[in-house]
């Protein structure tokens, strides 16, 4: 398709003038190596690898985040979770009136657009996103004559299904040949997991459900051909990030954010040499690119405010050199991890670097390769790659040669040879933190504030006498001088005050600010008071806080109790209430307070 033809198709589009049906065929929490077209013996995806011999293997397609909320919220939206306040897990933001789901578009051009069935935005579905979002949703319910964009999302690669074992794991995989089960022993496992007969199965469990999903995505492809319209359909399919498995899904190193994507594109419908069979495409690819390829492959107008380029189609602009991602609160428990990747390097950004690298989370701790690294590191038994998982802290900053160690074990951030690799990816990191008014420097609590204020997220950096603000936020959370840290607890701005009051806790420092305005920045400081010493006030302050009316203020209260170790013991009333506070609309308050309350008794029950 041709400039001309293009826009005479993008003319015609109002009209439904005959444009290409498009079909995305996904999967959950899955990794490349599990589909044979990437070059693993194990791997066995005919369906799959026929796709990709008619059309094109993309080898280096990253999500925005190593979890599926943040990352689909990024894919409909066509903008970082981090931009409009989406990047936490089940959170559920109010959308600016200018961001829409990119299907609408298609709509508005004439498509026929179904979904099947997962949502998961962050945010409510509006009416105008699908014709059809249902577990019934297909492009057969179209009307005659018009073209469709269907979306089938297939769940049996998650990271639930994966623990399944015995009977249960082969109601999981109906189609898949015994002959074609994966044998545990013959699995690779990377240097990050122990090797035991439970990692061993997990991993070749998670082989056999790609396996399954291989047939569901043949099943489709079949339809397409009895509907005769494989020469009028352009394919994707893909996975939303990383494998279900620790150290992978959640995270943003290569085993979170690396993605599956094969397309293939009917010769009627490429342009130049796009597509064309059995090719491969090293280009770097986000998952932010999805909506505007798509729009651009239908001949719509890519709306301004995406923040992703189409990589299919006419007209395309300059390819990238860098893919980032974002960790912020899984589930029950806060982050800030920011990842940055160009062809070669990883640059990872850890704002709250005086964490461990792993918190306990309910949902993660389900996995068998937990129990492996939990009891082998209470014996002392794992080896260093294993142990740095479970470690008390992180470095503020990592850098992998991805190339040469595509484990990223070997922190290359301290090598003075590679000083002025870090500095580019630094600066990298910082410049694309401003361009998308990245909030996550702040605290979940001050966020969903503002946004009651302002009426989105979004709108929150945007305004006036905050345009140095987020440089701000950047220096003091980078910053290792009590000084500048102490500075930032007199900001006007709560988010810099709460920063403040964090780093203080860090030393076990006081942090004066129990009646600060902020709640989020009063839980700061009732923790840094609270590891100073024996203070009755921050006490006081943190009680109010875990029976906060604002679900986000108990929880981040929770979090700053169980950084108090010991010290924890003397809210077990208030846990103990947390756990069933009927106003919980999730159980992530009552899972971290459980979480403490199993510690300060030593007891085992979890809260799910």
């Amino acid at each position: 398709m041709n400039r001309r033809q293009f826009l005479a198709v993008s003319a015609a589009a109002a009209q439904g003038a005959a444009r290409p049906n498009i079909l995305w065929i996904s999967c959950e929490d899955t990794s490349p190596y599990a589909f044979s077209c990437y070059g693993d013996p194990l791997a066995w995806t005919p369906n799959i690898d026929s796709v990709a011999r008619r059309g094109v293997r993309y080898t280096h397609c990253y999500s925005v985040a190593g979890v599926c909320a943040p990352t689909r919220s990024g894919i409909i939206t066509g903008m970082y979770p981090a931009s409009i306040g989406s990047q936490y897990m089940r959170c559920d933001i109010r959308r600016p009136e200018f961001v829409r789901c990119f299907p609408s578009y298609l709509r508005d051009s004439g498509y026929f657009a179904t979904n099947n069935v997962k949502t998961d935005y962050n945010f409510r579905v509006p009416k105008d996103a699908w014709d059809i979002n249902s577990n019934k949703a297909h492009w057969r319910a179209r009307p005659a004559g018009k073209p469709f964009f269907s979306v089938f999302n297939f769940t049996m690669t998650h990271e639930s299904q994966i623990r399944r074992t015995g009977a249960e794991h082969l109601e999981v995989i109906p189609h898949v040949p015994k002959e074609r089960r994966v044998d545990p022993a013959k699995v690779q496992l990377p240097p990050y997991w122990p090797d035991t007969p439970a990692v061993r199965e997990q991993m070749a469990n998670f082989y056999d459900t790609v396996m399954e999903f291989d047939h569901e995505a043949g099943r489709l492809l079949k339809q397409l051909e009895e509907d005769k319209l494989l020469d009028d359909t352009i394919i994707f399919i893909w996975g939303d990030h990383g494998t279900g498995l620790p150290r992978a899904k959640r995270w943003n190193y290569e085993s979170g954010a690396h993605v599956p994507l094969v397309v293939h594109i009917p010769p009627k419908w490429r342009v130049k040499s796009q597509g064309k069979d059995g090719s491969v495409d090293d280009q770097m690819v986000s998952f932010l690119d999805l909506a505007p390829t798509v729009l651009n492959l239908a001949g719509v107008a890519t709306p301004k405010h995406f923040q992703g380029r189409a990589f299919l189609g006419p007209n395309l602009t300059k390819p990238r050199e860098y893919i980032y991602s974002c960790h912020d609160r899984m589930d029950e428990r806060y982050e800030t991890i920011r990842a940055t990747r160009d062809k070669r390097y990883r640059y990872i950004r850890n704002y709250q670097y005086f964490k461990p690298y792993y918190q306990y989370m309910n949902t993660a701790e389900g996995s068998p390769i937990m129990e492996d690294l939990r009891r082998l590191n209470g014996e002392g038994k794992l080896t260093p790659a294993a142990a740095r998982f479970l470690a008390d802290s992180k470095p503020m900053e990592e850098l992998y040669d991805a190339e040469r160690d595509p484990h990223e074990g070997n922190n290359l951030a301290g090598d003075p040879k590679l000083r002025p690799v870090l500095e580019r990816m630094r600066k990298a990191h910082a410049a694309w933190q401003d361009e998308v008014q990245d909030l996550g420097l702040f605290p979940e609590g001050e966020v969903i504030a503002e946004e009651k204020k302002l009426g989105n997220r979004h709108a929150i950096l945007r305004q006036p006498g905050r345009e140095r603000l987020l440089g701000e936020l950047r220096a003091v959370a980078s910053s290792t001088e009590p000084a500048a840290q102490r500075a930032a607890l007199r900001h006007a701005e709560p988010a810099m005050r709460y920063w403040g009051a964090t780093l203080c806790a860090n030393r076990n420092e006081r942090a004066d600010l129990l009646d600060d305005p902020s709640p989020s920045v009063r839980v700061a400081s009732a923790m840094a008071c609270l590891r100073a010493g024996t203070d009755a006030k921050a006490a006081a302050v943190m009680k109010s806080a875990l029976a906060h009316t604002e679900e986000t203020i108990r929880l981040e209260a929770g979090n700053a109790v169980d950084r108090l170790g010991e010290g924890a013991k003397i809210f077990e009333s208030e846990l103990t209430a947390l756990v069933a506070d009927p106003r919980n609309t999730t159980n992530y308050p009552a899972r971290v307070a459980n979480r403490i309350l199993n510690r300060i008794r030593g007891t085992k029950n979890q809260v799910r």
